[in-house]
């Protein structure tokens, strides 16, 4: 009987000894989630500041196309090397003014 107490005891302390200070540790544990919370904070940044620059390469890329029609229909403008052709109506009226 005591050789099975001493052999359970030793079992035990074993157990105790991986649970406190061996792989996967208690404080191992707790460490790791820290620095889960670290990375997914920083992830969480870099996902907005991603968004923002998506944002800013959008709008830098329709801004320049807006820009270009409206100065083509607004202002008469052309690019260079363009040739500018105005259709003026036979009557002298503009069609749209009925």
């Amino acid at each position: 009987m005591k050789i099975l107490l001493a052999v359970l005891f030793v079992i035990l302390i074993g157990l105790q000894y991986k649970l406190w200070l061996g792989d996967g540790s208690l404080s191992e544990i707790v460490q790791l989630s820290r620095e889960l919370e670290i990375q997914k904070k920083k992830l969480r940044e870099l996902e907005e500041r991603n968004k923002i620059l998506e944002a800013q390469v959008l709008d830098l890329q329709n801004g320049l196309d807006a820009f270009e029609e409206k100065a083509r229909n607004d202002l008469g403008m052309i690019k260079q090397g363009e040739t500018f052709i105005q259709l003026i109506p036979e009557d002298g009226s503009d069609s749209g003014a009925r």
